[in-house]
């Protein structure tokens, strides 16, 4: 059974996700067999635009990948992250310093850091932690 406090959770997320239409994955991968790259392939064919952030690569799923969240010359809705749980604190304040930060910080399936998600939250920012957006995705709003 859904405890109320995973009710009002998910009715967020599905808000979220209906309401975003750009979303910049950070350690996205070129390579079809990760995880990374099955999440971008199936938001790009959800319909949102994505913002490969990935210092090592030019290209990745056919749009021009950004070395870091400071260089995305266009505002972003989610910013998704696929990198270590010690590594979210860097992201979570670089996306705070952007001109128009993000409305949310989605740390993927595995990944948690409660002091990123505490320093997102006190500045308005919806933060999912340990959850996959494409499984909520599936599961919310194409049902």
């Amino acid at each position: 059974m859904q405890t109320l406090a995973s009710f009002e959770q998910s009715f967020e997320i599905s808000l979220l996700l209906q309401r975003a239409t750009a979303i910049a994955i950070v350690g996205l991968s070129p390579k079809e067999n990760r995880p990374s790259n099955m999440v971008g392939c199936y938001l790009v064919a959800a319909g949102y635009t994505i913002y490969p952030i990935n210092p090592g690569q030019n290209e990745i799923l056919a749009r021009k990948c950004y070395p870091a969240l400071k260089h995305l010359p266009y505002p972003i809705d989610i910013v998704n992250i696929f990198r270590k749980s010690e590594e979210v604190m860097p992201i979570v304040e670089e996306a705070l310093s952007l001109h128009h930060p993000p409305k949310a910080i989605w740390m993927q399936q595995g990944i948690r850091n409660e002091e990123a998600a505490e320093l997102a939250r006190s500045k308005g920012l919806l933060v999912v932690m340990d959850r996959c957006i494409k499984i909520d995705h599936a599961n919310l709003i194409r049902r």
